[in-house]
């Protein structure tokens, strides 16, 4: 059962300006319940402007978003009920951090959904065990944070309001490789339980191929591509034409490949690369 769908979604800033601009151009697309979208594209290539479109901060010029089916803008004054249902995580969301303790933040949003103490209690300290962050935690100040535990109480600020969809843009940006890989692995377990609907905005394409479903591919703020992840990857001179580029362990099976060597290359991350060349190696 489809959960988002969007027909023919066009957006303009600056309307009628000497600054007016396209980020979007007539997109349509439909998402199901459940599924783990990436979506991918060059800077510029319509994806925040396309998110934020899908929880209502931004509203077409033209088109539809659809959440279970019903326009999110049928009734305008009731758009904040939306933003509980599709919750957003920002670009280095921890500059959202707030409140006198990472208990008080990650609160605030079931607290403005109108919940009972117990509830908003309950869901805070699942939503904080959901990202990893530990029990002592949620007294101290978010400021006090690491930077990657900063970003994990913003993140969980958003799962604590329990949404239908949630969306990730650029959730790893300027974490460490232990750090980015620590984060993906929350998200991949919450969405395991939860099985919600997660979509994903990354520059990674590791992050994208290790997580996802399916690949949403935008270039000048149009639909490329939603094919299956494995599909999407397999076409890296399209990819390339718009200034995308495979995962590093793909390319490197496609050289093997070229070198004789008889390595499968659909492989999309290192776990399976390492597993695919110690198959050869034993077979020799």
């Amino acid at each position: 059962m489809s959960v988002l769908q969007v027909e023919n979604l066009r957006f303009v800033y600056g309307t009628d300006t000497a600054f007016e601009k396209t980020a979007l151009d007539d997109v349509s697309f439909t998402i199901e319940s459940g599924e783990f979208i990436g979506i991918i594209g060059h800077t510029g290539s319509g994806k925040s402007t396309l998110v934020q479109l899908l929880n209502g901060l931004l509203r077409p010029t033209e088109g539809r978003v659809l959440l279970d089916g019903k326009d999110i803008w049928e009734h305008p004054k009731k758009i904040r009920q939306i933003r509980f249902k599709v919750g957003m995580v920002f670009q280095y969301p921890e500059y959202q951090l707030f409140e006198e303790t990472v208990y008080k933040d990650i609160a605030f949003g079931p607290g403005n959904m109108g919940l009972k103490e117990d509830e908003i209690d309950q869901r805070v300290r699942q939503a904080a065990a959901f990202t990893g962050l530990r029990e002592e935690q949620l007294s101290c100040s978010p400021f006090e944070l690491s930077g990657g535990e900063k970003r994990r109480a913003a993140i969980a600020g958003v799962i604590a309001m329990d949404p239908d969809v949630l969306i990730l843009d650029e959730p790893t940006a300027g974490l460490d490789p232990l750090g980015r890989e620590a984060l993906l692995a929350k998200i991949a377990d919450y969405h395991k339980v939860r099985n919600n609907t997660v979509l994903l905005v990354s520059h990674s394409m590791e992050d994208i191929a290790k997580s996802t479903d399916r690949v949403l591919v935008m270039d000048h703020g149009k639909k490329v591509m939603l094919d299956r992840t494995d599909a999407v990857f397999s076409k890296g001179d399209e990819l390339e034409k718009i200034g995308l580029r495979v995962p590093q362990i793909t390319r490197i099976m496609w050289l093997l490949k070229e070198k004789g060597i008889p390595v499968d290359t659909s492989v999309l991350t290192v776990e399976k690369g390492f597993q695919e060349i110690v198959k050869i190696l034993s077979s020799q």
